[in-house]
């Protein structure tokens, strides 16, 4: 069965999408530890990062790149942190969290619930961000 992941870049589950690609897709996590916290997945369901071939991986690195400069522009963080814990599901994954100090990148303080108008324009802000 799909995960949750390839239902949501598939179209089958709405989500708040930030950019995609033939191969991969960027999304606003929608428990975000900070406002504009995006996921980047590859379109290709592997379950750990680090099981996708070198140059999957590179491309995933080179898109979410692009995404982290649209989320900087967009949000104003002096910097984009970035994760991979890859527990909750098993679809490989990396979290970009805008970042001012760092402790805003504390998966473990409670998750931000953000109105759907608010996820909707960031979504657009960091979209239109992205060269």
């Amino acid at each position: 069965m799909a995960s949750i992941f390839s239902r949501i870049a598939n179209g089958e589950i709405p989500s708040y999408k930030v950019a995609e690609d033939d191969r991969h897709y960027a999304f606003l996590d929608i428990n975000p530890v900070a406002e504009g916290h995006t996921l980047v997945i590859p379109r290709r369901e592997v379950d750990y990062l680090f099981d996708l071939t070198p140059d999957e991986l590179a491309d995933l690195m080179k898109f979410a790149q692009k995404v982290a400069k649209g989320l900087k522009a967009a949000t104003g963080c002096a910097r984009v942190g970035v994760a991979v814990i890859g527990m909750d599901v098993p679809h490989a994954h990396i979290h970009l969290v805008p970042l001012n100090s760092e402790g805003d990148l504390d998966f473990k303080k409670p998750k931000l619930q953000l109105p759907e108008a608010e996820m909707i324009h960031i979504a657009a802000a960091i979209n239109q961000n992205i060269a």
